[in-house]
């Protein structure tokens, strides 16, 4: 996703309720110190004057010179607000004191917490990568500190299965980090000992080192974890005797595989989807994506409840297939942040429609359907329908225009008019 600003409902910080008391204005000039949150456990430690009126701009500047960012590349990373519950990318005008001053109020609106975990639930300050940086922009970067940032908040969301991937992805990925965090000429001896103290959860995603529980599970747990070390070790001996192993270019490497994911660099919000009725056997978690499209593949549209108990919808629009027939396919996404994802993806085609370089055109042929990464529309409650002006149909192979009137300028996607009862279909 690309883009130069963050993109969270316009004036929001301005216009909630101040929460509770702040600081007095001459408490608030004097320095405070300051602890801005990297990826990899680590923090900037910064005393700031005027804390109640700083802005992310300022703080900022002082940041950059704090972790020698170059100002050349200064758009790559962003400040986000973040806890357990809500991760919000702030804008350079925003002050970041009086956000924290809100924060309840803004899980109030955008999240289902419950208010006892609101009450305790409480912000900190995060520097990491801008959602709307390019990745094009991101390989041409070779400042190994920057790359470095980078490397660790991909290997967070990697571990973490956020970034869902396959085995080959993963094995190569942890050797990856094996020799950026080691070296790259650790002996076989020392290589399996550093494996074994710092567990393969250090290399691996978290699902696949530590498994999913069960008598079973744990009865394959040793020839599993066997497995999984031989196969990074043997991915490691690889990238040792490769021409090019330095820091960076091992960096690069890293980045570039993550690249070929295709949430790479994404926003993530939370929300729930109607399924289909799944077995018993069928309920366990996994993590693979269920449905992937391009902004010119789709439209979309934001409701707000209509009624108390209702959820705010962003309703998804898009081609599909039942039968063989071309049809159009309605999913519903239920959470508070509709508000949030509906203005991310204004914002991000709009952005790319008025670039030279903006995307159109359908996608390549699908991977493999055992891949993470492919869609998995049978996975999804969605409403199928064409409409003739009189009555929804199920089926129906040409289509009219789209209900929505949003939707990417270059669009490839054929969609649809519905009737006003689609919503009740």
């Amino acid at each position: 996703m690309e883009g130069d600003e963050v993109n969270f409902p316009p004036d929001s910080s301005d216009s909630l309720s101040q929460r509770g008391s702040v600081a007095s204005s001459a408490t608030l000039s004097r320095a405070q110190d300051v602890l801005i949150y990297l990826f990899g456990e680590s923090a900037v430690h910064l005393t700031v004057e005027g804390l109640g009126s700083i802005t992310i701009q300022e703080l900022g500047r002082s940041v950059r010179e704090a972790l020698n960012i170059p100002d050349s590349i200064q758009d790559v990373f962003a400040f986000w607000l973040c806890s357990p519950l809500l991760e919000l990318q702030l804008k350079p005008r925003h002050q970041p004191y009086k956000l924290c001053r809100q924060w309840h109020d803004l899980l109030y609106r955008f999240t289902e917490a419950s208010e006892e975990d609101i009450s305790q639930d409480e912000p900190f300050l995060q520097y990491r990568r801008n959602v709307f940086y390019s990745k094009s922009k991101e390989l041409q970067i070779d400042d190994e500190a920057v790359l470095r940032l980078l490397y660790e908040e991909a290997k967070s969301n990697i571990l973490s299965g956020r970034y869902p991937c396959d085995p080959e992805h993963w094995t190569s990925l942890g050797a990856l980090s094996l020799a950026i965090e080691e070296g790259s000429g650790l002996e076989s001896q020392k290589l399996t000992t550093t494996i074994k103290e710092k567990k393969l959860s250090s290399f691996l995603p978290a699902h696949v080192a530590l498994g999913s529980g069960g008598l079973l599970s744990t009865i394959r747990k040793s020839s599993r974890q066997a497995g999984l070390e031989q196969s990074l070790l043997e991915e490691y001996r690889k990238i040792s005797t490769s021409a090019g192993n330095s820091s960076t270019q091992l960096l690069h490497q890293y980045l570039n595989t993550c690249h070929t994911l295709p949430y790479y660099g994404c926003g993530f919000f939370y929300g729930e989807i109607d399924k289909p009725v799944q077995g018993i056997l069928q309920r366990g978690r996994q993590k693979h994506v269920l449905l992937g499209l391009r902004f010119s593949e789709l439209s979309w549209d934001h409701t707000y409840p209509e009624e108390e108990g209702d959820s705010h919808i962003l309703w998804l629009e898009f081609d599909g297939e039942e039968d063989g027939t071309p049809v159009n396919k309605l999913l519903k996404i239920y959470s508070k942040q509709a508000e949030l994802m509906s203005g991310f993806i204004e914002f991000v085609w709009s952005s790319n429609s008025n670039s030279k370089n903006s995307r159109g055109g359908r996608r390549g042929l699908l991977r493999r359907q055992s891949s993470v990464v492919c869609s998995r529309v049978h996975s999804l409650n969605t409403i199928s329908y064409v409409d003739t002006g009189k009555e929804i149909k199920r089926l129906k192979p040409k289509r009219a225009a789209s209900f929505f009137t949003r939707q990417a300028t270059m669009s490839t996607y054929s969609a649809v008019q519905v009737a006003d009862s689609l919503e009740q279909g």
